[in-house]
């Protein structure tokens, strides 16, 4: 998950309608997500208004991470170690501290599931585990 650079978050708009974008991501020790954003933009707009979000990265090859969390946007000293985890992964995202509306958002993840499907069989993980499932035929949703 370190690994990845982009990823594509999908948030919910005002009428409830889903709306994906790709961002830059730099990730923290935690797992958290932290990218770049423009207060006027439909992500920065959904996500304060309603945190809940998805995110999938891309490790490389046939390796993805799926994240389920919520998304905020830190102030303060808080946000300071945020940017500097940011910038870490993208030194030229100081450039960008001058743009108008700049702010950073990070995703606090709920759940993740990782997927590597360059294995066989395939390996993946899940964190927290499912605690039910709902079964149609073969497949079960929520996995």
């Amino acid at each position: 998950m370190k690994r990845a650079r982009y990823g594509v978050i999908s948030s919910l708009a005002a009428d409830r309608t889903p709306q994906s974008v790709l961002i830059a991501v730099a990730i923290t020790h935690d797992f958290e997500i932290v990218f770049d954003t423009l207060t006027n933009t439909r992500k920065n707009c959904n996500l304060l208004a309603r945190a809940a979000c998805s995110v999938v990265l891309w490790g490389g090859g046939e390796q993805t991470v799926q994240i389920d969390g919520n998304a905020f946007e830190a102030t303060g000293a808080v946000m300071e170690r945020y940017r500097e985890v940011y910038f870490d992964t993208w030194p030229d995202g100081r450039n960008r501290l001058s743009w108008v509306g700049i702010t950073h958002l990070v995703v606090r993840p709920r759940w993740i599931r990782a997927i590597d499907f360059d294995h066989s069989p395939p390996m993946i993980e899940r964190h927290p585990e499912p605690q039910s499932r709902c079964r149609i035929g073969r497949s079960g949703c929520g996995s």
